[in-house]
């Protein structure tokens, strides 16, 4: 018997920008031999999961494989392609892990905020490495990261391009340009499915080189005559480093702000690709002794994230720095889809301060996205010339655009898979076909623990911060009935005057529940479930609203 079947499958990262995890499995007919990992990383929450720092993928459907799992590769070192391993590295069964550079320094660093340690095997671009029957080769690319590759995965069944974020930058500021002769070395081999970034596929052209933006920061630093600050991804070294030479040729001190960025600008000093001169560095608590036109601030939270760096700018909330008239801010970064309304939101508030902010939209070439633009992926179709595609990494709409433009290459629509999380592909005699789908679900991590955050839970704190709270106090004997009336309290449901005539119906709600109920058993739980339910309906019917009820039980 022999391995004839390969299965893809996707736990994150094809209708959602973040949180990308994708599994390749290899079959004898039915019996799984071999699964290889490729990325591990968290998706951000929306306002609607309150409380929640982060989102990491549903490993479950791996809880009795780790056995198979042979190796994880990860393509990157954004926080979307590795930042979820520390929580899950152990479920897995700890398998190797390959990186490039500043990648395995990022994940390594990863481990060690949480106080774990990890190995990590630095890719080499030169070599091909036997993993289970997978054979692998990384592939130098460029990106807004430095160190981003592509990964060429050869299997029995045919090979697989997975093509991560990138763009083809031809003169990036401090790293080579792709590896153009091995991707058509690789591909000339074949290419049974192309998985491509798709998320740059509604820009016509190709995208702008990383390099335009130093001369950007210099010519806005030049016109800037109080505090320069400037915010993009902590992980975006490339462009963090164009910000430091700016401030380098204008004398300015360079201050780190947020935990992230220092973090991750410390790594990449530690490994040479980040040299700063010892005499620029600043502190905060030393900002406001120096004069504004010899400071630049490189500060974490252009994504408009509650509580980061930036937005306690923007509020007041640094006691070393203010914002003042002068200070200008600019963001270089665009917003991820679906941040729209926090970044812009954020903008207005330093506004509001007598700041001038600069972002894409009022001036070009401040941000190079690291997303290839349609022509970008068009060359990279026509490099591999695959037979089937898997787009990934963007919404529902860049996929079905990704699609289109396939179909314009004069490829079939059915050969493009649009993908949903858990929905899998099965590669066999050469052909694709959709498979069974595996079930997953969002894994909620906040500052108590992993998983511990639930729908109900999530239910229960948007009920606080929307709907209120109302307290029940009963006093029951050993029988299940009422000694005293229930005593209400309430907050954030109903305006102190209103309380007295709705509690007289509630107590009647509570009343009849209390009643004696022939032959029938009942048992404290299900007294206090009968109260919430029945207090739920009478409170919507009266206010049209659902607060969250707490009953509390006193048995004498």
């Amino acid at each position: 018997m022999s391995i004839n079947r390969l299965r893809f499958v996707p736990l994150g990262g094809v209708t959602g920008v973040t949180k990308n995890m994708y599994l390749y499995e290899l079959y004898e007919d039915q019996k799984l031999i071999d699964i290889l990992i490729l990325d591990c990383g968290i998706g951000f929450p929306h306002d609607t999961a309150l409380g929640v720092d982060l989102v990491i993928p549903d490993i479950s459907y791996l809880a009795d494989k780790k056995d198979k799992i042979r190796g994880i590769l990860l393509s990157h070192g954004h926080e979307d392609h590795i930042s979820a391993l520390p929580y899950h590295y152990d479920d897995l069964g700890r398998p190797p892990i390959f990186a490039s550079n500043l990648t395995s320094a990022f994940v390594k660093n990863k481990f060690a905020e949480v106080k774990k340690t990890v190995e990590v095997n630095k890719a080499d671009y030169t070599k091909e490495y036997q993993i289970g029957n997978f054979k692998v080769e990384f592939i130098h690319l460029t990106h807004s990261i430095p160190d981003t590759t592509h990964i060429f995965i050869k299997t029995p069944v045919g090979n697989i391009y997975h093509g991560a974020d990138y763009k083809f930058d031809l003169t990036p500021p401090y790293e080579a340009p792709p590896d153009f002769q091995k991707i058509l070395r690789l591909s000339s081999e074949g290419v049974l499915c192309l998985l491509s970034d798709c998320l740059g596929v509604d820009r016509e052209g190709s995208t702008l080189s990383e390099r335009v933006v130093g001369q950007t920061f210099e010519d806005i630093m030049r016109k800037t005559k109080g505090k320069f600050i400037m915010s993009t991804f902590s992980s975006n070294i490339s462009r963090i480093r164009q910000c430091v030479e700016a401030a380098i040729k204008f004398n300015r001190k360079i201050v780190f702000m947020g935990r992230s960025m220092r973090e991750n600008t410390k790594i990449a000093q530690q490994i040479g690709y980040l040299p700063i001169p010892p005499s620029l560095f600043a502190k905060e608590e030393q900002v406001m002794r120096l004069p504004p036109n010899k400071v630049c601030l490189i500060v974490a939270g252009s994504q408009g994230q509650y509580n980061s760096a930036l937005a306690k700018l923007a509020n007041n909330q640094n006691k070393f720095i203010k914002l003042q008239q002068g200070d200008k801010i600019v963001f270089s970064s665009d917003p991820i889809p679906g941040n729209e309304g926090e970044v812009y939101a954020l903008i207005e508030d330093i506004i509001k301060k007598g700041a001038e902010v600069v972002y894409s939209q009022t001036q070009g070439d401040l941000h190079a996205s690291g997303h290839g633009n349609k022509e970008d992926l068009k060359l990279l179709v026509r490099f591999t010339n695959p037979k089937y595609f898997i787009p990934i990494g963007g919404t529902i709409r860049h996929q079905q655009g990704y699609q289109q433009m396939a179909i314009d290459l004069g490829f079939q629509k059915e050969s493009v898979f649009l993908l949903e999380e858990g929905e899998t592909i099965v590669f066999e005699k050469g052909t694709a076909r959709k498979g069974i789908t595996v079930e997953t679900k969002d894994v909620y991590v906040d500052a108590y623990g992993v998983g511990d955050v639930g729908s109900v839970v999530l239910r229960d704190r948007r009920s606080l911060s929307t709907e209120g709270i109302v307290f029940v106090a009963i006093v029951i004997d050993k029988n299940m009935q009422m000694i005293m009336p229930p005593k209400f309290a309430t907050r954030g449901f109903v305006f102190e005057k209103g309380e007295a005539e709705l509690f007289k119906g509630a107590d009647v709600i509570v009343s009849s529940v209390l009643k004696p109920k022939s032959g029938k058993i009942v048992t404290l739980n299900n007294l206090k479930k009968e109260i919430t339910d029945n207090l739920e309906q009478f409170f919507f019917s009266e206010k049209g609203r659902r607060p969250l009820i707490v009953v509390e039980a006193l048995q004498l």
